[in-house]
């Protein structure tokens, strides 16, 4: 049973004056009263029209949509978040199927699946392409297939974003929370959505080849707290296979034409000794990583485990205490007396 009065609605926002008055209006009607508005500096009017709509409005203090979703954390008292664009994108109607892995227990954060029920036109041909790339590269890197990681609607708890480290100012946002949820093992299930497309009237501050382009960066450099076997593997493959290549160039030359190539032949075995150094290096750090992973299990397992005996025992205390002012009534009531004399 999802519980409206626990619930925010958090809606990063930079110049959507044409829609944010719908989008607010629209998840009131389904029982939000609680709907945060962390705005850009819009020059639109986009505020004014989210306050008409009865959102609160708050300004954040930097750019980018990374900057907004850091600094909401700090507004939000109710102990989930439903986060969502405000361009209209997507159905207010589905966010009980968004909240309701975490009410249940199954989840601490919701990825909504664009790709479930994409309509026609809600998404360019050029940028249906970068996401799949993406995600297709972000489960090979990270080991997870989340099938949406740039997915704007997204449901979770206050307590498990607050495990996150986020450092992304703009869309990179969504790629970070989706890899910190990895790193944190923060429990993550996909839901399928509805991806309608933008009203005619709006513009999209996504620029394609820009914003891929960063989270592509964004994804990789992740790697390196995630997947240091990858991060630095991949620069020493890279590194091993252009002194395999000096290598046999330098041979060829010297059997076929006779000609020594002593600079290169030294560029060659410094460019292999360092790719077998980087991909050692990578080992090491995975296993470092791994145990780490191991021991930070282990601690938040003792941490269950004491803070489940200290319920144990505070609830074995209420009952002495009730068991002990139930009986020290019985002694003091008269009435209780006068029937033991009739007796």
């Amino acid at each position: 049973m999802i519980r409206h009065d626990e619930v925010c609605v958090l809606i990063p926002t930079y110049n959507e004056a044409e829609t944010i008055g719908e989008v607010v209006e629209r998840f009131q009607a389904v029982g939000f009263d609680d709907i945060l508005v962390i705005d850009g500096d819009s020059a639109d009017g986009t505020r004014k029209i989210a306050e008409d709509a009865g959102a609160r409005v708050r300004i954040q203090s930097g750019e980018g949509k990374g900057q907004a979703v850091r600094e909401s954390i700090d507004y939000i008292s109710r102990p989930y978040v439903l986060m969502v664009d405000g361009d209209a994108t997507y159905r207010p109607e589905e966010a009980h199927q968004m909240l309701e892995p975490l009410f249940t227990g199954e989840a601490e954060h919701v990825i909504g699946n664009r790709f479930a029920n994409m309509k026609p036109d809600a998404m360019s041909r050029l940028n249906q392409t970068g996401n799949r790339i993406i995600n297709r590269a972000f489960s090979v890197i990270h080991g997870r297939d989340m099938q949406d990681i740039l997915s704007g609607y997204r449901a979770f708890t206050r307590a498990s974003f607050e495990r996150l480290a986020l450092s992304a100012s703009g869309f990179g946002i969504e790629t970070e929370m989706a890899v910190e949820c990895v790193r944190n093992s923060v429990r993550t299930t996909v839901v399928p959505i509805t991806y309608e497309p933008r009203p005619e009237d709006s513009e999209t501050n996504l620029r394609p080849f820009r914003d891929g382009g960063n989270i592509i960066l964004t994804l990789y450099r992740l790697a390196k707290k995630n997947n240091p076997l990858f991060y630095f593997g991949s620069f020493g493959v890279a590194s091993a296979l252009i002194g395999v290549g000096l290598a046999i160039y330098v041979a060829w030359e010297w059997f076929v034409n006779g000609i020594s190539h002593e600079v290169i032949a030294l560029a060659a075995g410094v460019s292999l000794l360092f790719g077998f150094q980087l991909v050692m290096f990578g080992v090491l750090s995975d296993l470092i990583l791994t145990s780490n992973r191991e021991q930070r299990q282990r601690i938040e397992h003792l941490v269950e485990e004491v803070s489940q005996q200290q319920k144990d025992i505070r609830s074995e205390e209420r009952a002495v205490s009730s068991s002990r002012t139930e009986s020290t009534t019985a002694e003091s009531d008269p009435s209780a007396e006068t029937v033991n004399e009739v007796d």
